[in-house]
């Protein structure tokens, strides 16, 4: 998956569906599923002497969703757009925008077999 920690991206599907951009807080199984911040939320209800909650009862927390349904939100475009990989002209492979071929950051470093002269 193309989506990593600290990207904003959009919920597609699913009850917290919208079209505000929200912030991944966590990347989990390989890519397969994301945590959102403000998405998903459950309670959980601990008995008492649980570390988060000493005197017991419901924890809000939030639960990962399938990564398949968020989509990145990128900020030049001001939408939810594809990602795709290319090398850039020094030879970094890097993340960009399918829609207005924007760069989004650098995946891995220079090779030699990548650089344009």
């Amino acid at each position: 998956m193309k989506i990593k920690r600290g990207d904003m991206v959009l919920v597609t599907a699913g009850d917290d569906r919208s079209s505000t951009p929200r912030p991944v807080q966590q990347v989990l199984n390989n890519g397969q599923k994301v945590l959102i911040e403000g998405v998903n939320l459950v309670y959980k209800h601990v008995k008492r002497g649980h570390p988060k909650s000493p005197q017991g009862g419901r924890l809000r927390m939030e639960k990962p969703i399938q990564s398949s349904n968020v989509v990145y939100y990128c900020t030049t475009c001001e939408q939810g757009v594809k990602l795709g990989y290319r090398y850039n002209e020094n030879g970094e492979k890097e993340r960009y925008c399918r829609k207005c071929s924007n760069g989004i950051g650098v995946v891995s470093p220079a090779r030699e077999k990548y650089i344009k002269s």
